[in-house]
């Protein structure tokens, strides 16, 4: 096969592809350029970068396109319903990143409980603000509530609930009252917002936001919002808003509406721990998703 790796990859699983006589080309197209480009390719592996929209998909179908590989759990970078119309299927890696997205929401969680991301910022330009520090909470005994527990969702609560945090999750193919196969308890999603200390957002992308300004309303007041899934599910006006209330304590954001942010208001606030969309950025998540790419190869180049 000819592949097309557009947004990088694991060194290793490029050379075992290599090895097994595939042609890889490594190289970022610009929207307008890659459609025309994808023709002469068998599979094209992308991350969050690259777009494969409509356009391209159409461009891609006059040539020998028949698969595109998101490396990665998310799709919503890929028009999948257009691609299945034109007979090009898509993969993505979804069991690679969720220790490293999940361990990252907690981190996201320890840095707004004890202002790390600030205290830090603030020493680096010479300042020693002990005191202003000292209204840090502690994780143990606190509530999350997990919107979103599928796999990631599943791994953060796992390792919450080994620091003493009490779980509850919401998911919309989940009815309220029943319970996942861990022992969390499943809630309406209005219930989860009314109780939950810390919340954490792990879904797939909405058509609206899931964190806005009616649902802030219903939350406790001082919540922690995390999401490390999609930045188009909190409404980002929103929750500046709530932050500047006070409504909400504090947020730890891995993902923006549009990246790169512009939004240096939400960015620069100091209740706000923030990274730019590393979530799978880790060694470990990396090689898996090599991996699971090379067996997604190997799958359709028999």
């Amino acid at each position: 096969m000819r592949i097309l790796v557009t947004d990088g990859m694991d060194k290793k699983a490029l050379a075992q592809l290599r090895e097994m006589g595939h042609e890889v080309v490594e190289q970022f197209y610009e929207p307008d350029q890659l459609g025309a480009a994808l023709r002469d390719f068998d599979a094209v592996v992308v991350r969050s970068k690259t777009k494969v929209r409509a356009a391209q998909i159409d461009e891609a179908a006059k040539g020998r396109l028949k698969l595109i590989i998101r490396g990665g759990v998310g799709v919503d970078n890929i028009d999948v319903g257009h691609a299945a119309d034109c007979e090009i299927a898509v993969r993505n890696t979804p069991l690679a990143s969720s220790e490293s997205v999940a361990e990252l929401a907690l981190a996201h969680m320890l840095s707004c409980a004890r202002y790390i991301s600030h205290a830090g910022y603030t020493m680096r330009s010479g300042l020693w603000e002990k005191k202003s520090y000292g209204k840090g909470f502690e994780l143990n005994g606190k509530t999350l509530g997990i919107i979103g527990y599928g796999r990631i969702g599943a791994t953060l609560g796992r390792i919450a609930k080994a620091i003493g945090m009490k779980i509850m999750a919401y998911g919309v193919h989940h009815e309220p009252g029943t319970v996942a196969r861990d022992g969390v308890p499943y809630v309406s999603l209005d219930e989860l917002l009314e109780k939950s200390d810390f919340i954490s957002v792990h879904a797939p992308f909405a058509e609206s936001p899931i964190v806005n300004a009616e649902s802030i309303a219903k939350m406790k007041d001082g919540v922690v919002i995390i999401n490390t899934s999609r930045g188009g599910n909190v409404d980002e006006d929103a929750l500046l808003a709530a932050l500047e209330s006070g409504k909400v304590r504090a947020a730890g954001l891995d993902v923006w509406a549009s990246e790169p942010t512009s939004n240096s208001a939400l960015y620069s606030h100091p209740h706000v721990s923030c990274t730019p969309h590393i979530g799978a950025a880790t060694v470990e998540a990396q090689a898996r998703i090599g991996q699971e790419i090379v067996e997604i190869i190997k799958e359709y180049s028999k």
